[in-house]
């Protein structure tokens, strides 16, 4: 399972994992945005996702249980470095991030496509200057991936 877009003047893209944060991208104090699960469930046929987060409200396991999501919570301080060393381990070059906070930075920099949002929570500067594409919501960001003309059209050079 893969996407695969060739965007001109940049990359050829082959991204297998999407990795996801969970508080301020796919939820908003704790629970889970609405439209967010049926966008899951349709990318989870075309890759693996996997939610990474410090779980601050202790909602995101029973949030997403029964999704088949690889789940992974954060333990103690160095959040943006855990991040992208899971990222790393996934082999980065097929993986798209998405995210909102600062300690989103180092994985939205170092993935083939680091997508920032900027939602109720808001943005950390780091995390949207170390991102490929900036969204207005998650929503946004996970249709970019479900329709890649989309993508093609902000990123080509």
């Amino acid at each position: 399972m893969s996407l695969v877009l060739e965007i001109p003047g940049w990359k050829t893209l082959n991204l297998e994992h999407l990795v996801l944060d969970y508080n301020g991208t796919l939820a908003f104090g704790g629970s889970l945005k609405p439209e967010v699960p049926q966008l899951l469930e349709r990318l989870s046929k075309i890759m693996t996702i996997h939610v990474l987060t410090a779980d601050t409200f202790g909602s995101a396991r029973a949030m997403l249980e029964g999704m088949g999501i690889n789940f992974f919570i954060l333990a103690g301080a160095n959040a943006s470095k855990q991040k992208a060393e899971y990222v790393e381990s996934l082999g980065k070059d097929r993986c798209v991030c998405i995210g909102n906070g600062r300690n989103d930075r180092l994985m939205l920099k170092s993935a083939a496509l680091g997508i920032a949002v900027v939602q109720e929570e808001g943005a950390a500067f780091e995390a949207i200057v170390s991102a490929d594409v900036v969204t207005s919501s998650i929503s946004t960001a996970l249709e970019l991936l479900l329709n890649p003309a989309r993508l093609v059209a902000t990123l080509r050079d």
